[in-house]
């Protein structure tokens, strides 16, 4: 072997040498970084595996000072905090309207229900003078009497319908407006 080639040899081998030692520096000072962490003190391969994820993870944080987000978060609350407490008035208000309607309904459905129960139960006296009358209009007059409590029976029917649905979008609107409450 030529003389040029051994002392090429010899320049990469101590530029080998040197490598190693920078990468065992290297991995010195990053067990001595990691030694705070249980698994990873002892530098080896699996702690390597564990490594790789963080050490080349590709997203960038900036970090904010405290006092600038501090501004920033009273910014924002000052902001949106009229619109939110003006989004929570609509709802109370609402919520009140609902309960309202409900109430009214549920007077509306008793009322009916009275008088539903008072055609049925008619005095002695008037029965008589409209049985007078009934004798003399026949099946007509019983057949409108059916139909009449047939209307009262659906109208009945259709405002409990009404009621039970009313109180269940409010229950609905409760439940809405708890979450969001809460979050």
């Amino acid at each position: 072997m030529s003389s040029q080639n051994i002392a090429t040899y010899n320049d990469c081998v101590a530029s080998l040498r040197a490598s190693l030692n920078f990468l065992e520096s290297s991995v010195e000072t990053l067990g001595n970084g990691v030694a705070d962490f249980p698994a990873w003190a002892p530098f080896s391969r699996q702690s390597a595996y564990v490594l790789m994820p963080i050490l080349f993870f590709p997203h960038h944080y900036e970090l904010i000072p405290q006092p600038t987000l501090a501004a920033a978060e009273a910014s924002l609350r000052d902001e949106i905090g009229p619109y939110i407490a003006l989004l929570l008035d609509r709802a109370d208000r609402q919520l009140q309207r609902r309960e309202r309607r409900v109430e009214t309904l549920k007077a509306r459905a008793e009322l009916q229900h009275g008088r539903l129960a008072e055609s049925r139960s008619t005095p002695a006296s008037a029965t008589a003078s409209s049985a007078a009358s009934a004798r003399s209009a026949g099946r007509k007059l019983a057949g409108e009497e059916k139909l009449r409590a047939r209307v009262v029976r659906q109208k009945k029917e259709a405002l409990k319908y009404s009621v039970e649905r009313l109180e269940l979008e409010v229950l609905q609107k409760e439940r809405e407006l708890r979450k969001r409450l809460d979050s």
